[in-house]
């Protein structure tokens, strides 16, 4: 008898109604009442799912009377008191950070979870036009989708609590990190201003921009962010640590040394592939010189051991700076023609071969009318190098424009384009620490003019013939602008406007702020 009455007991208890008060945010506090009792935690977040239209999942916290109604787990419904009070917490699913699946598959963390170990996969997209704000935690998305329609019926602005802040800030810079490590000022404001345009009631009444102090908190929040990611061993962080501030040598500007991407590197120092350290990529890096040693390498397995070890390869040059005769011996793979085009894809994300002649021909048209339009000693110059010029054929085009570049850029390109012998001995270089040789068969006359078509093209770097047999000049400064980049190569002095006019005007690399002498050249262009 006894038990049976307990059956009956546990059956009706099971059709009873419960009434709860539901805690979902600070704000946001209900009373719910179920019709039937719960016999499971699991059936209580379905009926709460269902009664409160929470399209989330979510687990429950209980106010625990053994433990003065601090909050504690719930994990059995027997648990409960007769009239409970629960907190809804939300577990939110891993987020993409407006980029597509293939970019990068990093684990995001909540407001309140420190940061992960990041994956091994590469940034693959630039800085956007227009910054896109992540995704926050359900409950920060509630509580400021709420204060935006008040801000909206009565112009109030939300006023943010610290706690709030804390939450939407690390989820901007975690957003930020996916794109730049090292954001400038420009940056700074993008992404300030898109916040108050997604969520004007976190407008600031004090600051003509209306998000300065948002963009302040960001510059301190991201730099407590890389602080987060150099202790978790992300290598373009980590390589920066101890060289600000305290940390600084003696009588050094905090910022001395700092090594960030400057020229419109994604990956400027990306961390090794998941599984593999240091040691085993170096064991890949001699099967790639054993591969390269062969009368005819294979194409792919070169190209599958440059893929693996690009973080490896991009932490010698960048860390440790080797010199181009070291880089030869390690990495001869990086000096064929496909693999410069494929290096820049992985650092850039951009299509060099593409990108650099398309850029070319588009403004070919326009700047053939501002050579024309030149006067004094550079319209003298230009004028040459236009009769000089055989056909209208792209190559012979393409020639005469990156020769006519750095004379209207006022360049010294005298000491860059270099005209030698095919029969030079190599030493006779070892005083050109950058520059394009330009190669007649022996007995030629080397010619006092522009000498816009040689026999071949050989690429120098500290002295050492790194490429040769090219067979125009369009394609030798097209991969003398690959190497730059694969080799961590500052631009040549005597060309330096010229290799900065074809990083930011042709490809649309790093800073959008052009030098006055860049800047006149671009808005020629645009007439």
């Amino acid at each position: 008898m006894a038990t049976r009455s307990a059956i009956q007991e546990k059956e009706m208890a099971a059709h009873q109604k419960m009434t709860l008060r539901v805690i979902l945010t600070e704000a946001d506090i209900r009373k719910v009442i179920l019709n039937t009792r719960p016999t499971t935690v699991k059936d209580l977040i379905d009926k709460l799912k269902e009664s409160l239209g929470l399209d989330y999942n979510c687990s429950l916290q209980y106010q625990d009377p053994d433990f003065n109604y601090e909050l504690c787990n719930l994990t059995d419904i027997a648990d409960l008191p007769e009239k409970p009070t629960l907190k809804v917490i939300p577990i939110l699913e891993l987020l993409s950070v407006s980029m597509s699946d293939d970019i990068l598959n990093d684990t995001h963390s909540t407001a309140d979870t420190e940061i992960l170990s990041r994956s091994s996969q590469e940034r693959q997209k630039h800085w956007p036009e227009q910054f896109e704000i992540p995704n926050f935690s359900v409950d920060v998305a509630y509580r400021l989708r709420q204060a935006d329609l008040l801000f909206f019926r009565d112009g109030t602005p939300l006023k943010v609590s610290k706690e709030l802040k804390h939450e939407i800030l690390e989820r901007l810079a975690e957003s930020i990190y996916t794109y730049t490590a090292y954001p400038d000022n420009a940056q700074f404001e993008n992404v300030a201003a898109a916040l108050i345009n997604k969520h004007p009631c976190l407008q600031e009444r004090g600051s003509t921009s209306r998000c300065g102090g948002w963009k302040n908190s960001l510059k301190f929040k991201m730099g407590n962010y890389r602080t987060k990611c150099r202790r978790s061993g992300c290598l373009d962080v980590a390589v920066n640590a101890g060289k600000r501030g305290a940390h600084s040598a003696e009588g050094e500007p905090a910022k001395k040394n700092i090594k960030k991407a400057k020229k419109g590197e994604l990956n400027y120092l990306p961390n090794f592939p998941e599984g593999f350290d240091q040691s085993s990529l170096e064991g890949a890096r001699k099967d790639l010189v054993d591969e390269m040693q062969k009368r005819e390498p294979n194409g792919k397995p070169v190209k599958q051991m440059m893929d693996l070890t690009f973080a490896l390869r991009r932490k010698e040059v960048v860390d440790s700076e080797p010199a181009i005769s070291t880089m030869m011996e390690r990495w001869p793979a990086l000096f064929i023609e496909d693999q410069i085009y494929m290096e820049f894809r992985r650092i850039v994300g951009k299509d060099l071969k593409k990108e650099f002649f398309d850029g070319i021909d588009r403004h070919s048209p326009r700047l053939v009318e501002i050579f024309r339009c030149k006067r004094g000693i550079i319209g003298q110059q230009l004028t040459q190098l236009s009769q000089e010029t055989k056909t209208t054929e792209p190559t012979d085009i393409r020639t005469m424009m990156l020769r006519g570049l750095p004379i209207l850029l006022q360049d010294n390109p005298n000491d860059f384009f270099k005209a030698c012998f095919d029969s030079d001995d190599d030493d006779s270089y070892q005083h050109i620490d950058i520059g394009i040789l330009l190669v007649e068969q022996e007995g030629a006359m080397l010619s006092s003019s522009m000498h816009l078509y040689p026999a071949s093209l050989k690429i120098v770097i500290e002295g050492k013939v790194v490429m040769g047999n090219i067979e125009d000049l369009p394609r030798a400064v097209c991969l003398l602008f690959g190497l730059a980049y694969a080799l961590h190569l500052n631009y040549p002095k005597s060309m330096k406007h010229t290799f900065q006019f074809i990083q930011q005007v042709l490809l649309s690399l790093g800073q959008s702020a052009l030098k006055p002498r860049l800047q006149t050249l671009k808005n020629q262009l645009q007439m």
